[in-house]
């Protein structure tokens, strides 16, 4: 009979930026049980809302998370405009969704590049990180900023883009797609890729269903859920189609985030071809009371915002359940049976940002 032993894993790892600890119960080289442990990184954000004026504290939630900023900001601002009953003006609701889409462009192109180094594969982690700048530009051109935009505001955005810069960052993004199509055809169709990733942490629909699993997670085991069909921001006036794959692996979620960049690059020439004239703000006076809770599709997945304010200029309550919270459980048991030596791919495989969890 073998012998059962603990080994930890996190939070400091060379394959996994993350502060994300483990402890891997190990019979020989296999895992058998994961227990992780939640809590390494005390932020406060959630209480910082006490000490802040609601039309302030959007930089705040924006800082959530890095890679998902601006949609952690918007979604903030869609709690505090239901509240408040507001009506954004069209221009600012289209705005908000090309500067989303852009975000979930340089958010997965920045895991390809991650998952590519995890495999050893250096020189396709660099062309993944490569092409994630042209999308960088393009945020800092529109937005003042690379990574937190500072864009969004109650009741609209902080900058207008003219037509012919929409104009500009859409035919950049279509000299994008060729090396875009060059990037994931690797990821796609190579041999090496295809046997390290393949039957590797399984999920299967029902687990995934049973478990939360959220985003390219949850669609990669063959659910075709994603928030942005509810039709948030101007994604009821835009045609598109869940990306879904069915075989649960590590192999399935990166087919659904490398076709996802080519759905988020049509999403924006939609949206641009369709943006109103008009204004990209309306006044807001007074204070919130009331409660209210938004959701959108962030690139790892679903992400609620829930605010309770009492007439003040400070929210009562602010409440955040983030994509990578929600596929906890859909990895742990991804990870049973797998072996040591691939527990790092496995993880990287929901796209984890323990900055995100820990609020």
């Amino acid at each position: 009979m073998s012998r059962q032993i603990v080994i930890p894993f996190g939070p400091q790892h060379p394959v996994l930026p993350e502060p994300l600890h483990l402890d891997l119960v190990m019979e020989d080289e296999r895992v058998v049980d994961v227990i992780p442990s939640i809590g390494y990184v005390h932020r406060g954000l959630e209480k910082l809302v006490e000490k802040r004026d609601y039309k302030d504290f959007v930089f705040i939630a924006e800082r959530i998370c890095g890679i998902c900023s601006f949609i952690h900001g918007m979604t903030y601002c869609h709690a505090v405009e239901g509240v408040m009953d507001l009506d954004v003006p069209p221009r600012a609701v289209y705005l908000r969704t090309v500067w989303s889409e852009l975000s979930r462009l340089h958010s997965h192109l920045l895991w390809l590049g991650l998952l590519a180094d995890s495999m050893g594969f250096e020189s396709l982690f660099m062309q993944a990180w490569r092409l994630r700048e042209h999308v960088l530009d393009d945020l800092e051109s529109t937005t003042g900023n690379r990574v937190i935009q500072g864009a969004c505001k109650v009741g609209g955005v902080r900058h207008d883009v003219s037509d012919q810069k929409l104009r500009e960052i859409v035919d950049g993004l279509g000299q994008l797609e060729a090396g875009m199509q060059d990037l994931t055809n690797v990821f796609v169709h190579d041999d090496s890729v295809k046997h390290r990733l393949s039957d590797l942490g399984v999920l299967t629909e029902q687990q995934a269903w049973d478990l939360g699993a959220a985003g390219p997670v949850l669609r990669a085991s063959g659910v075709a859920n994603d928030i942005r069909q509810t039709g948030y921001a101007a994604y009821d006036e835009l045609e598109f189609t869940p990306v879904v794959e069915t075989a649960g692996d590590c192999y399935a979620r990166t087919v659904v985030r490398a076709k996802e960049l080519f759905t988020s690059v049509d999403l924006i020439r939609q949206a641009v071809d369709r943006i109103p004239e008009g204004p990209i703000d309306m006044k807001v006076t007074g204070n919130p009371k009331g409660e209210f809770y938004a959701r959108s599709e962030q690139p790892r997945g679903e992400v609620v915002h829930y605010v309770k304010a009492n007439g003040t200029k400070n929210l009562v309550r602010f409440r955040v359940r983030t994509p990578t919270f929600t596929n906890l459980p859909p990895l742990l048991a991804a990870m049973k049976g797998i072996e040591l030596a691939d527990v790092p791919v496995v993880v990287l495989s929901i796209d984890p940002c323990i900055g995100c969890a820990e609020r």
